[in-house]
């Protein structure tokens, strides 16, 4: 019925309402529901203070009232009305919007830990980042650590320059190449608590996300006691008189100049890495809002000392600040070209009687942690103004940014000082710095010390994530709500740390927490993998540089590096997050996330159904095809079989 046919109806025609009649709306009416027009060149959003809602009675009253004076014939001219008949509070504001021809906003991808909802109050607004500050500069303070400050010297010293550089552009390419698929999955659609678990999960399914995100938070405790020891040999080395035993003193063996060297007694290391830990603990236990506040903070001394490096590098000469170092000279550079794998003890240093043969394979097992840490942008999504690119720009900022710094440095440290100073000064670093070693101790201490205090915040976070999704009963305890600090998680996150702290030993936990990272990264790849090969229809990334093939050879890449640091730990890691898998298919309730299995079986389904149609059955093996019926079922079943039908035989 049209506004003619209402106007010409008659009372009998209308439905009465409280006793009243009702009579055709019409222009002069006062509406159901107002709602101020939206000035020129202002938001499209209406003001939902100035809408007001009109009861029943009201309207009675109203209709009999008629047109104000002061409304003009048309009303008031900055007002529009919309009058709705028979409509009820069930009407929302979304649906209120478009029927007033206006432009309707999409609305929002839900954000981690917030639940859309349609309410007549104005949100209340929350501090953005931008990419700088929420993603470029978190990833480089997890990046930058303590691999790069005492322990890259050595590698290259080790390893030589030309094996140095295949090591770094390795890495670095692993790494690239999971920014590439990290960076397709997070544009795809909203990103919610958990991080990497998150993306895996909803793309490889909840046993796939729950056995990687498992292994992936035990990476990240297990960084923290990496990160600990790190700061605690640094400050003891820094100042001896601080250790409580005796520090161990090791004759170098090997080297033009026989002389003593000193290192941290292993009870110093354990006992300052479980009073750290437990501080960090505390701070933690304060909340996440003041590490954020104070995280970037820790990464200006971290820039200041790399300053004073180069500097250092720049302005050394032969024996200039120290026995060893010879400046910047072409002929330290071709004696350090070449690699010079040998026989060290506990501490590194060169020994022929030592325990330990170091080889390339073991160099990428202790240098990749120094590549990691571009997870961090993306645990921060709900706090960025723009997801969709923020975190592609700046994961992919930091690692370049890294990357090249890696191979500058492998330049600069080859040629500067001897092979022999190379591998007996853990702390080259702070050896050449300008003008003062103690900017780069600081720098150290607090850069070891925030990366600390990230892994400690993002793992107890990450395993509240996999907790809160109810898919693994036992991991009930560490349920957190929405606005709580995951507390229980951060204490057993606590106890993994110091149980590694105890270990004291920082050459034997980088290869675990590689083989956890490595492990991750290649889930990451294999599902930008699979939804990318499938072509699903909700896989629409918004980062369009990327492509299936990428995505394999990093996947391929992160499993071959796992082989080539160790084929044990490699099969000790895969066998645990086989376990995980199998434990959560057995013990694990069902979790529907429209994972990328589903998808896949959907699609071989879907091919084996359109092969049926393509060539004719022979006798021999024909049996009966439903085609369609729709005697039963809803509409929806009906929908269904009407589909089926198509794709059996697209000619019916």
């Amino acid at each position: 019925m049209d506004r003619g046919d209402i106007e010409e109806a008659g009372e009998e025609d209308f439905p009465r309402l409280g006793g009243g009649k009702y009579r055709p709306v019409v222009a002069h009416d006062r509406a159901v529901i107002e709602m101020s027009s939206v000035e020129p060149g202002s938001s499209s959003s209406p003001n939902l203070k100035n809408i007001k809602v009109v009861t029943p009675g009201e309207l009675g009253a109203g209709a009999r009232e008629g047109p104000r004076p002061e409304d003009g014939v048309n009303g008031h001219q900055k007002e529009s009305k919309l009058e709705l008949f028979g409509f009820d509070s069930l009407v929302n504001i979304l649906g209120l919007k478009s029927m007033t021809g206006e432009q309707v906003a999409a609305p929002s991808s839900p954000r981690d830990g917030e639940d859309i909802s349609i309410t007549q109050g104005h949100p209340k607004p929350a501090l953005k980042m931008g990419t700088m500050m929420g993603v470029f500069v978190p990833c480089l303070q997890n990046i930058l650590g303590i691999i790069y400050y005492i322990r890259f010297t050595w590698i290259v010293g080790m390893a030589g320059i030309g094996q140095s550089l295949v090591l770094v552009l390795l890495c670095g390419l692993c790494t690239f190449l999971t920014t590439i698929s990290l960076s397709a999955i997070a544009t795809n659609g909203a990103m919610k608590g958990g991080g990497p678990y998150y993306l895996i999960g909803r793309a490889l399914g909840p046993e796939v996300g729950i056995s990687i995100g498992l292994c992936f938070f035990l990476g990240n405790a297990v960084a923290g006691a990496l990160y600990v020891l790190g700061a605690v040999e640094t400050f003891l080395k820094a100042f001896p008189a601080a250790g409580i035993f005796r520090e161990t003193i090791t004759k170098v063996n090997g080297t033009a100049v026989a002389e003593p060297i000193q290192s941290p007694n292993s009870h110093d290391l354990q006992i300052y890495g479980i009073v750290v830990t437990i501080l960090l603990c505390f701070i933690v236990f304060g909340g996440v809002k003041m590490i954020n506040r104070v995280a970037p903070a820790f990464l200006i001394p971290v820039l200041l000392s790399i300053f004073c490096i180069f500097i250092g590098i720049f302005l050394a000469k032969t024996d200039d600040p120290d026995t060893g170092i010879t400046g910047l000279r072409f002929k330290s550079f071709r004696d350090n070209w070449s690699s010079a794998y040998q026989m060290t003890n506990n501490a590194g240093i060169p020994d022929p009687t030592g325990g330990t043969y170091w080889s390339f394979n073991d160099l990428v097992g202790l240098f990749f942690p120094a590549v990691t840490g571009i997870m961090a942008g993306s645990n921060r999504s709900a706090s960025l103004k723009d997801t969709q690119r923020s975190i592609p720009v700046g994961t992919l900022a930091a690692t370049l940014t890294t990357t090249s710094l890696y191979v500058i440095s492998v330049l600069f440290f080859g040629a500067v000082a001897t092979r022999d100073k190379l591998l007996t000064d853990r702390l080259l670093t702070a050896t050449v710095a300008w003008p003062w070693p103690v900017i780069v101790h600081v720098g150290i201490i607090l850069s070891t010390l925030g990366a600390a205090l990230q892994s400690l915040t993002g793992a107890p976070r990450l395993l509240a994530a996999i907790a809160n999704d109810d898919i693994l009963p036992i991991l009930n305890y560490f349920k957190v709500a929405d606005t709580s600090e995951p507390h229980i998680a951060t204490l057993f996150t606590a106890l993994i740390c110091i149980g590694c702290v105890v270990i004291g030993n920082l050459d034997l936990i980088t290869p675990t927490v590689t083989m956890f990272y490595l492990l991750c990264y290649s889930g990451v790849n294999l599902s930008c993998f699979l939804l990318d090969i499938l072509d699903a229809p909700s896989w629409r990334p918004r980062w369009k540089y990327h492509h299936w093939s990428l995505s394999f050879v990093g996947a391929a890449l992160c499993i071959v590096i796992m082989f080539l640091i160790s084929w044990s730990f490699t099969v000790v890691a895969i066998a645990l997050a086989s376990l995980i898998y199998k434990y959560v298919g057995l013990k694990g309730k069902a979790g529907d996330w429209g994972d990328g299995f589903k998808s896949a079986y959907f699609q071989l389904a879907l091919r084996s159904l359109r092969s049926l149609g393509a060539n004719q059955v022979h006798p021999k093996n024909w049996y009966p095809i439903p085609l369609f019926s729709a005697d039963h079922g809803d509409s929806s079943q009906r929908m269904f079989r009407a589909t089926l039908s198509w794709l059996i035989s697209p000619t019916v």
